[in-house]
C-alpha cells in the first residue's frame, strides 16, 4: 500500500517536515491550512497521515476518534494515523523533545525548571520533565505570577531553562527572552526553536558552557518517531542521527574568518563551487550598499563608519541558511558579529603566516609591522571564536579539502 502523508499548519515555507520524512522513504506534501478548511482535510483527505503544527495542535482532537495516552495527558496533537478504523492522535513532540534533552545531556531528575511560555509546546516540555523526576517546574509568561520583569528576584534557582515562546525565532533572530547570567545554579539550556540553528538564547548558554541544544534534533527526532507510527517501521535512534546531520550540513552557514589576504575570499569560491551553497562576501556587500570601495570608505568617513556598514551587512547574512560566508579581517573585533555569525553558522578561521598574507589595496595592512602587530593582537579573537582551525599556507585547494569534507 502506498504511503502518503503531509504536514498541516498555518504558515509552512521554512518547514524542514517534507525533507525528513522523504529521507524516511515515502511521499510527503505540505499542507498551508486556514482554520476554516482544517476539519475537511483531517476528515476527507486521501492520506496515511498527517503532522499538525502551529496553531491547530489542539484543534484536531475533536477529529479524532481515538487519542494516545500521552497526547490526552498533553493536550496536544501533532500526528494523526488514519484506517477505516477512524482517525488515531498521536503527540510525537514528546519523543523528540525527550531525544533533544538527551543529546544534549541534560536530566531533569531532581531539577528546578523553569518553562518560559504557556503555548502548547509548553505543555509538552512540562510533561516530559515532570515524567523525568524534575522536583519543581515553573512557567513564565508575559503576564502571570511569574513573568519577565520579576523572573530574576522569584527564579533564580533555576537549573534548567527551556524556552517555548517564539521569541528569538526567524526573521527576528536578535532577541532572547531572558538573560541567563542571573542564574547561578544553571546548568542546561534548551529551546524548540530551529530556526536560526542556534538562537541568542542558545548562543549565550554555550558561551556560558553550559550544556544546550536547540530545537533541531527534536524536529528530527518526533519526525522520526511519526514515520514510526505511519509505516509500523523501527527506524531506530541512528535515523534520527543521519536526519539531523543532513539537515545541519544543508542548512549551516559555512563561515571564513580570518586575517586581510589570508585567503577566504579563494576559499569561498572554491567551496561554493563544490557544495552550491550561495557565496556572501561581507566587504562585497558592504561596497555595494555604500557604492564605493573600501579604501575610499576609511579615507573619506574612517573607519567606524565601515565597521557599522560591516556589521548590517554580517548581521544580514548571518541571518540566512545554506551559504559560504567570507568576512573581512576585522569581523572578529566586535562581539556582536561573531555571536550573529554562529547562530546559523560553523565558523572556520583561515590561518596564514603574516609573511604570505596579500596586501594590496588593504587599508590596514600596508605595513609589514603592522600587519605582524595586528595578526598578533587578533589571533586570540580568531581562536575564540571559531570552531575550527585551518592552516593556509600552502596551497589554497588542499586546505579547502578540509572544510569541504564535512559537506560533501
Amino acid at each position: 500500500m502506498e504511503i502518503k502523508c503531509g504536514l498541516i499548519g498555518e504558515k509552512l515555507s521554512h518547514s524542514y517536515s517534507k525533507k525528513i520524512h522523504e529521507m524516511l522513504g515515502y511521499s510527503y506534501e505540505l499542507y498551508p491550512t486556514k482554520r476554516e478548511n482544517l476539519e475537511k482535510i483531517v476528515r476527507d483527505f486521501d492520506y496515511t497521515g498527517m503532522n499538525v503544527t502551529i496553531p491547530y495542535k489542539t484543534d484536531v482532537i475533536p477529529f479524532c476518534s481515538q487519542i494516545s495516552d500521552k497526547a490526552k495527558k498533553i493536550g496536544a496533537v501533532n500526528t494523526l494515523l488514519k484506517s477505516s478504523g477512524g482517525i488515531k492522535g498521536f503527540n510525537t513532540d514528546y519523543f523528540g523533545f525527550c531525544s533533544l534533552a538527551e543529546k544534549c545531556g541534560i536530566s531533569f531528575k531532581n531539577k528546578t525548571v523553569l518553562i518560559l511560555g504557556t503555548g502548547g509546546t509548553s505543555k509538552t516540555v512540562f510533561a516530559a520533565a515532570s515524567d523525568s523526576g524534575a522536583s519543581k517546574i515553573r512557567f513564565v509568561s508575559r503576564s502571570g505570577e511569574l513573568n519577565y520583569e520579576n523572573v530574576y528576584e522569584n527564579a533564580a534557582d533555576a537549573e534548567i531553562i527551556v524556552n517555548t515562546t517564539p521569541i528569538g525565532m526567524f526573521p527576528d533572530i536578535y532577541r532572547k527572552p531572558l538573560s541567563l547570567k542571573n542564574f547561578k545554579n544553571l546548568c542546561g539550556v534548551l529551546d524548540a526553536i530551529y530556526n536560526p540553528l542556534r538562537t541568542e538564547l542558545i548562543t549565550e548558554a554555550l558561551s556560558l558552557g553550559l550544556n544546550a541544544g536547540g530545537g533541531l534534533y527534536m524536529l528530527a527526532a518526533q519526525g522520526v518517531r511519526a514515520g514510526e507510527i505511519f509505516t509500523s517501521k523501527n527506524f531506530g535512534s541512528g535515523k534520527t542521527d543521519e536526519i539531523y546531520e543532513t539537515l545541519l550540513r544543508d542548512t549551516e552557514n559555512i563561515v571564513l574568518t580570518g586575517m586581510p589576504g589570508c585567503g577566504k575570499s579563494t576559499f569561498a569560491k572554491i567551496i561554493a563551487k563544490k557544495t552550491g551553497k550561495h557565496l556572501v562576501d561581507t566587504d562585497a556587500e558592504v561596497v555595494k550598499s555604500e557604492g564605493m570601495n573600501i579604501p575610499d570608505i576609511f579615507s573619506k568617513f574612517g573607519e567606524e563608519y565601515f565597521r557599522n556598514a560591516e556589521t548590517a551587512a554580517i548581521k544580514k547574512a548571518a541571518a540566512g541558511h545554506s551559504q559560504i560566508i567570507a568576512t573581512g579581517g576585522g569581523a572578529v573585533l566586535r562581539e556582536e558579529n561573531m555571536k550573529a555569525l554562529s547562530q546559523n553558522g560553523h565558523i572556520y578561521y583561515i590561518d596564514r603566516s603574516t609573511y604570505l598574507l596579500a596586501s594590496d589595496g588593504r587599508p590596514l595592512s600596508k605595513n609589514p609591522e603592522v600587519l605582524k602587530k595586528m595578526y598578533s593582537e587578533r589571533l586570540p579573537l580568531y581562536r575564540k571564536y571559531a570552531d575550527e582551525e585551518i592552516k593556509n599556507d600552502g596551497a589554497v585547494s588542499t586546505a579547502a579539502e578540509k572544510i569541504l569534507s564535512r559537506y560533501i
